[in-house]
Order: structure tokens, then C-alpha cells, then sequence
């Protein structure tokens, strides 16, 4: 895709979700033969985020894990290792599909397709209100493969997983300064702090993992080459060991002056990011 071989949906979804309204190129197979579309990934409605979207996902869907007895799903007859295809008719994909489909329709009757044993059932049931939201008494889980790396396999995918972030990392630093990126997929503390929350709902690893994020991108921005950052200090004692005298004063000054201003810009713009995605803030503001 955009030239660029891609080998897991995750890659694809990265891909796609870096390059909101600009014109791509995607190449993909149908009954053996290779086509290539140019289409322009367009923000999901409602999205607080700049991500671009082609509305493709993959083929899975999440499963029953267990049914607590007693509950409207044990009363449909849902069982565990169900697999829900749709509801009411809209295809669902990841269990966040469903947990809203279920939480929007309390004491409404929804038409629920699953297989079960590869078998497709459609089966009706009509959550019960808690609140303001639906519940079937179910716990459910996404299609997933689980494997249980030794200590010397999961230090490799430790550093593979490194690596590959730390390419993203500096791919959006290099198109923000080419423009290929958008500044709008920039998040501050406020959105961090939210998204830190969301994370914590889906479970301790989604939780570690976001945090490792976070420090990886805190270490690698800070040794890069901008005055007022270690890398730029190292930047800066690097090219006085190869004029071989160091700066004046003034120069360094000026130096340092100029990555504080970038910092500063990037600050600004973080923030502005958070209270844009707040939506009682983003109606007070007359050109958005």
C-alpha cells in the first residue's frame, strides 16, 4: 500500500490512519489477480481524532466468552464460544461493536446471527436496563491468537516491537515536517489522560502497553536534535567537535532560543488538539 508492503492489519490500519485526506494508492488481490485503487482515507464520523479511514476492516468477530445464568442472554439461549456475526442486521467486528449495540437498546428486543459450531443461528434477546444502558449478562472477547513466547523469544519481540514503533515515531516526526502528516493527530496531556482511561477499561495489558508507548515516545523525542532537549545538546557538542572549538555564548543562545520556540509551537498546538476534541469547548469556537 502507498508502495509499501504491509503484512498484519495493524500495519494496514497505520497506513491508512496516518494519511487522512490525502490520495493513496492500494494495491490488493481478488481471485488471484492483483488490482490497485487510488481512493483518499477519509476521518470516521464522530471521530476525536484526525485518523484517516477507507471503511475496510477485517473478517472476524468477537465470541461469547461465558453467560451468567439467569441473565437475558442465558434466557435467549446464547451459549459460551458463540461467535455474533451481526445485530439487528450491522455486521460486528470487535467487541466494542457489540458492547454498544447491546448498551443502546435497553428492554429493546435485538436480532442477534452467530455460528455456533460453525453452524449460523439467529437468536432474539432483549437486553435488560441498568441505568441508562443495556445489559445481557454475557462477557465477550475478540478474536485473538495467544501465544506464550520463553524468556529469549519474548526479549526478540521486545526489540522487534521496539524497533517498529520507533519507525513510526520518527515516520510522523518526518511527516509533520513534510507535511504528510496531520498536526490534528497530535494528542496533549488532556487526551492522553482519556485515552490512558479507555485503555484501562479493555484490561492491564492494553493498559502496559499504552504506557510503554508513552515512554518510548518520550525517550526517542528527547534525544532528538532540537535545542533545549538532550539531542540537541548532544547535537550541539557534536558539531563543536567537528569545527573543533566550541560556540560563543550568544550562539548557543540563539540556538537554544530557536528549539524553545519550537517546543513552544508544539505545546500550542497539542493543546489547542485536546480542547477540540472537547466538544463543548470545539461549538464556543466560530471556525471550526
Amino acid at each position: 500500500m502507498a508502495g509499501r508492503a504491509v503484512a498484519t492489519w495493524e500495519d494496514f490500519l497505520i497506513a491508512v490512519g496516518a494519511k487522512p485526506d490525502r490520495k493513496i494508492d492500494v494495491a490488493y488481490e481478488r481471485a488471484g489477480s492483483p488490482v490497485t485503487v487510488s481512493l483518499t482515507p477519509k476521518p470516521a464520523e464522530g471521530s476525536r481524532f484526525d485518523v484517516g479511514d477507507i471503511g475496510v476492516l477485517p473478517n472476524v468477530h468477537p465470541h461469547i466468552r461465558s453467560v451468567n445464568s439467569g441473565e437475558p442472554a442465558d434466557k435467549a439461549g446464547l451459549k459460551a464460544n458463540d461467535v455474533v456475526v451481526a445485530v439487528n442486521g450491522e455486521t460486528i467486528t470487535f467487541s466494542g461493536d457489540l458492547k454498544e449495540a447491546i448498551s443502546k437498546r435497553p428492554e429493546q428486543e435485538i436480532t442477534i446471527n452467530i455460528l455456533r459450531d460453525g453452524a449460523p443461528l439467529t437468536i432474539a434477546a432483549t437486553p435488560r436496563r441498568s441505568g441508562t444502558s443495556g445489559l445481557l449478562g454475557v462477557a465477550i472477547g475478540d478474536e485473538t491468537v495467544s501465544i506464550k513466547p520463553g524468556a529469549v523469544g519474548a526479549a526478540k519481540l521486545a526489540v522487534t516491537k521496539n524497533i517498529q514503533y520507533s519507525g513510526l515515531i520518527f515516520q510522523t516526526v518526518w511527516g509533520l515536517i513534510t507535511r504528510e502528516t496531520s498536526p490534528k493527530q497530535l494528542m496533549g496531556p488532556v487526551a492522553i489522560a482519556k485515552l490512558s482511561g479507555e485503555s484501562a477499561q479493555l484490561g492491564w495489558i492494553a493498559l502496559f502497553g499504552l504506557m510503554a508507548q508513552i515512554s518510548l515516545n518520550l525517550g526517542l523525542l528527547n534525544l532528538l536534535p532540537v535545542p533545549v532537549l538532550d539531542g540537541g545538546h548532544i547535537f550541539i557538542m557534536a558539531m563543536e567537535g567537528v569545527a573543533r572549538r566550541d560556540f560563543s555564548m550568544q550562539v548557543k543562545e540563539k540556538m537554544l532560543m530557536a528549539g524553545f520556540v519550537v517546543l513552544l509551537t508544539l505545546m500550542v498546538t497539542v493543546i489547542y488538539n485536546d480542547l477540540m476534541r472537547i466538544s463543548a469547548i470545539e461549538r464556543l469556537v466560530p471556525w471550526r
